[in-house]
């Protein structure tokens, strides 16, 4: 594999890996595993189980408002 060997560099320091290859195999397990995260989030979304925290939210008239 041809990749930029300070990015390696960096994300082997930030991953504690011994190895080039010991870092490349720890990247994937937490890109496959941060999929796998945000699939179940899409589903549990499609379910209904999610509120949008970001949605514009209905504003509540008061009793004394009206």
């Amino acid at each position: 594999m041809d990749m930029d060997a300070k990015k390696l560099a960096a994300a082997q320091q930030i991953l504690g890996a011994r190895t080039e290859t010991e870092t490349v195999d720890l990247a994937l397990d937490y890109v496959v595993s941060v999929g796998s995260e945000f699939a179940a989030l899409d589903r549990l979304a499609e379910l209904g189980g999610l509120v949008d925290p970001f949605a514009e939210k209905p504003k509540v008239r008061r009793v004394a408002e009206r």
